[in-house]
């Protein structure tokens, strides 16, 4: 009798435990058929390449604000930086949400508004306009190459979600390939509008979501002051580095990294460019990133709050797979309404800023490398050479992930890294020094880079972090450069009597 009602308790545990997952998957299917009409619907209003890449120049403050932040909101902020502030404190995510919600503040006050005067299509035709070709070609190769590793942590994490939800049933590779296929449907055909309208929907699934979900943990932690206090005493929330040169240097590269690395990037100056008017522009840019700091501290409260509610969990992942400590919290200590949330806030994140950073290397590319070797073509015809670069980028940023062995957050932070050397300081200086010219912008991307890779090979864990030095023999390469005499310039000849 003990044996048979045992039995039967164990088959309706399972019951129960399919009925949920059965649940979860149905949610996540229906907000992701949500997400797809939404992008869909946008579609119908791109007629052209300006409608494409930059909404017609007709999206208003809301909406910006929301593109924003969505975009800045992915994979690395929920699974990222909630990962590594769990095993290092606040002194390991100085990259992001610091940096990188620095670097959104920093475009709105300094770079926005002089930049959407200039009405361009994309950020490496400003290269061409204020220097020349070879810079344009240079900078936009390096923007390009930024995006890989992005975009990549981005698919990585669609495989991880996708695997997690359905148990196994699929894998994480297959979990890339379906989610890729998935942003690469919507983003396809609607461009910059279906990314806009798709990440105000994202955004309030986010804020939502992850609100609830901090209302929740919280007080299945005991409340929010025990889990901060708990920090606290385990020295979480240093932020500081110690005075020695090693650890300030250190500090000092992870924050210029994002902070600055970040400015010269395709899908800011998208969100920049499709503002409605000058003010727009600016005042998304500040609201997107204050309302990106204050919301990246959810998944970091989120996830820490799991080492009082489940230490032994956090224990065994902490070595082993620390990005599922979050979803795994979740998945055993909520029920199916609240893990619903967590899954479509976390898809949310992962697909808002997955849309946008595959557009933006995709325009890039096409504007500013493949135009000039193709030539003049139509408008329209154009517009689908770009269609055609979104699939292929698409395809080569999927086998990216699936070959990669590298965290979602270190994917993220060195995608930063080659912007920061290489194209950070020929626009800053273009814009605010006016003895800046070509030969100076040729020198600080040849000095950036060089000393940059030099380093990362031969002593990247040496004194000076590589992107730092970087970022320095970039600055000196373009005075350097600006106040030379033009090396291409003709020596006059000395004619005798």
């Amino acid at each position: 009798m003990i044996s048979i009602a045992a039995k039967d308790c164990y088959n309706s545990t399972i019951l129960l435990r399919f009925c949920k997952a059965l649940m979860l998957i149905w949610l996540v299917i229906l907000y992701l058929m949500i997400s797809i009409g939404i992008g869909l619907y946008a579609a119908t209003r791109v007629h052209n390449v300006k409608d494409y890449v930059m909404a017609g120049r007709h999206l208003p403050l809301y909406v910006v604000t929301a593109t924003v932040f969505a975009t800045w909101f992915g994979a690395e902020t929920v699974l990222g930086i909630s990962t590594k502030f769990v095993q290092q404190g606040l002194r390991g995510i100085v990259e992001d949400p610091f940096g990188a919600s620095m670097c959104l503040i920093l475009v709105g006050t300094f770079f926005a508004a002089k930049l959407y005067k200039m009405n361009l299509i994309t950020i490496g035709d400003y290269y061409r306009k204020r220097y020349n070709r070879s810079v344009e070609v240079l900078t936009s190769l390096a923007i390009i190459a930024s995006y890989l590793g992005w975009v990549s942590a981005q698919i990585t994490a669609l495989g991880l979600v996708f695997s997690f939800i359905t148990q196994g049933a699929i894998s994480p590779s297959e979990g890339m390939v379906v989610g890729a296929g998935i942003v690469l449907v919507y983003t396809l055909f609607g461009g910059m509008w279906s990314v806009a309208l798709t990440d105000a929907f994202q955004m309030t699934i986010i804020v939502v979501g992850m609100s609830y979900l901090a209302w929740l943990l919280s007080g299945i932690a005991g409340g929010a002051g025990m889990v901060i206090d708990h920090a606290a005493h385990a020295n979480k929330l240093i932020f500081w580095p110690q005075l020695e040169t090693r650890d300030v240097l250190a500090f000092i590269g992870a924050a210029v990294t994002m902070m600055l690395g970040s400015i010269p990037q395709q899908d800011v100056f998208q969100r920049v460019m499709s503002a409605k008017n000058e003010k727009t522009a600016v005042h998304g840019a500040l609201l997107g990133g204050i309302l990106y700091f204050l919301f990246a501290f959810i998944p970091i409260f989120l996830a820490y709050s799991a080492t009082l509610i489940d230490p032994i969990m956090v224990a065994t992942l902490i070595d082993e797979n620390a990005q599922l400590i979050l979803p795994t919290l979740i998945m055993n200590h909520t029920p199916v309404f609240a893990q619903g949330m967590f899954f479509g806030a976390l898809l949310a994140a992962i697909m808002s800023t997955a849309s946008g950073t595959l557009l933006a290397p995709s325009v890039t590319f096409t504007e500013n490398i493949l135009k000039g070797i193709i030539g003049h073509q139509s408008d329209r015809r154009f517009l689908w050479t770009m269609r055609v670069v979104v699939v292929c980028f698409a395809v080569a940023v999927t086998l990216f992930a699936l070959k990669s062995t590298s965290s979602i957050y270190s994917m993220v932070g060195n995608a930063y890294k080659v912007t920061l050397v290489a194209a950070f300081i020929p626009l800053v200086c273009g814009l605010y020094w006016k003895r800046a010219n070509t030969q100076g912008a040729l020198f600080a991307i040849a000095a950036g880079l060089s000393s940059w890779l030099l380093l990362e090979i031969f002593n990247p864990e040496g004194l000076w972090p590589p992107q730092l030095a970087g970022l320095l023999m970039s600055a000196t390469g373009m005075l350097v450069g600006s106040l030379l005499p033009d090396l291409k310039a003709p020596t006059p000849s000395c004619s005798s009597n």
